[in-house]
């Protein structure tokens, strides 16, 4: 309950909204989301597999997505430590 009253709270302030979306982090995460979803929507339609995949395969491409998109992650939080520390 006071979890939901802080993202509320944080959420409607322009403020820090505004902030926090010039923020380096913040934009290098929208990058590498609009970068994934660009390669992922070319990567599946140059190999048509809109039409041979099962769901199951589906799943496990998927999968592989999302563990990718994690590593991604990871290594720009490390980059930001890295120019943090200079």
């Amino acid at each position: 309950m006071v979890l939901r009253f802080l993202i509320r709270l944080f959420a409607n302030n322009e403020q820090l909204v505004q902030k926090l979306s010039e923020s380096y982090p913040m934009r290098r995460a929208a990058q590498i989301v609009v970068r994934l979803m660009f390669s992922g929507k070319n990567y599946i339609e140059e190999n048509r597999l809109h039409e041979k995949l099962t769901p199951e395969q589906f799943r496990r491409l998927m999968k592989d997505v999302s563990s990718n998109f994690q590593r991604q992650i990871k290594e720009a939080h490390e980059n930001f430590q890295r120019k943090m520390r200079r």
